[in-house]
């Protein structure tokens, strides 16, 4: 079934609330685990099952699987209350995501939409136990209903530790972004909270059994390993980004441009070259269009004796279209104005509008990863 598979690894599943949903394929990694962890115990418990027990321990799999999917229909649902596009949500080896469009948040709303996925587990996890008091079931299916209920007990309770990635770390986000007035300061908070946690399960889980002479318990230890693996990316990931954003306001293409002159394409290559003066060069359309950039590497294999008779356009590399930026342009929008253009490099038109510089993706990328904010 081509159609159903993505070019990223994915098996689509279908819609559910009008999002598409995907499953990707390691999450077959922690379903051999989970199979591999309790299929033994499964058999101890029910030796009648044979090797259908291993059968029984994949559903515990996919009873977790099914806990991620509400959690994370529950955040779809929520943000479109708020009128926040869902993309997509997935679900992977490391339970799952909801990916979604932009959208303009505050702290009280993202607060609402994360704690939307945890509060939808713990109402699956009371219906669990108010069915197990008033009609439990026997058998396997007691077993799945007390497995359902754990699952979601575990999905609710990790996911509100405060710290991203989790969904407990938007409440440590949401509180220093009310706080402060910045939701970029807020996330660099939680992402350094979410490196905490893992530091602090390894204290509790591994350090202090291990002090106090206990026997270290290899499957957990496996599971935490992967946990914090996972969690420590995510709050590093976190804290980048929250970084690069604070830097964001401080971009301005007049400090990050290189000075060029703008030449009709027509204009001889030895003409260009006496009076650039080392400066970029723009060439212009016949309407005076930036369409190209001289580049310097072709250029240096014209023969001296050709210059007076080859164009500066066939020594050029075209920009893309629409890629071409003001003088004054800065902060987020001049990031959205890049974002919103496929290209790596582009015109700058200053105030007098003429060109006079060329911003390359490179340098905007360069300012944006210094440590330390220029001021």
């Amino acid at each position: 079934m081509p159609d159903r598979v993505s070019r990223r690894g994915r098996i689509r599943l279908g819609r559910l609330v009008g999002v598409p949903v995907y499953l990707s394929w390691n999450w077959l990694l922690i379903a051999g685990f989970v199979v591999l962890l309790f299929g033994p115990q499964v058999a101890r418990l029910f030796p009648e099952l044979g090797i259908g027990a291993y059968g029984i321990a994949f559903l515990y799999a996919v009873l977790l699987a099914l806990s991620v999917l509400v959690h994370e229909l529950a955040h779809a649902v929520s943000a479109r209350a708020f009128g926040w596009p869902a993309q997509e949500i997935v679900l992977n080896l490391w339970g799952g995501h909801t990916q979604f469009g932009v959208f303009q948040a505050t702290p009280g709303r993202s607060l609402v939409t994360a704690l939307a996925g945890p509060a939808a587990n713990v109402l699956i996890a009371l219906g669990g136990t108010l069915i197990a008091v008033v009609a439990p079931p026997e058998g396997v299916a007691r077993l799945l209903l007390d497995i359902l209920v754990y699952a979601n007990w575990l999905v609710a309770l990790f996911n509100v530790l405060p710290g991203l990635p989790l969904d407990g770390g938007r409440i440590v986000e949401s509180a220093v972004w009310a706080a402060t007035g910045s939701q970029d300061k807020g996330t660099v908070a939680a992402g350094w909270s979410g490196r905490g946690i893992v530091l602090l399960l390894a204290l509790l889980l591994v350090v202090v059994p291990f002090l106090q002479g206990r026997p270290a318990d290899i499957p957990l230890i496996v599971i935490l390993v992967m946990v914090g693996f996972f969690l420590w990316n995510g709050a590093s990931e976190a804290i980048r980004v929250g970084r690069l954003r604070q830097r964001v306001p401080h971009l301005w293409v007049g400090e990050l441009m290189r000075p060029a002159v703008g030449v009709p394409a027509s204009t001889p290559l030895s003409e260009v070259l006496a009076f650039a003066a080392g400066a970029e060069v723009v060439v212009l359309s016949e309407t005076g269009r930036p369409e190209a950039v001289l580049d310097q590497h072709v250029l240096s294999t014209v023969p001296s004796s050709a210059l007076p008779h080859t164009p500066v356009s066939a020594v050029a590399r075209a920009l893309t279209s629409g890629a071409v930026v003001g003088y004054a342009d800065r902060g987020a929008p001049l990031v959205d104005r890049l974002s919103r253009v496929d290209g790596s490099e582009y015109a700058v038109i200053g105030l007098d509008g003429q060109v006079c510089g060329v911003l390359r993706q490179a340098d905007v990328m360069r300012r944006l990863s210094l440590r330390r904010t220029e001021r």
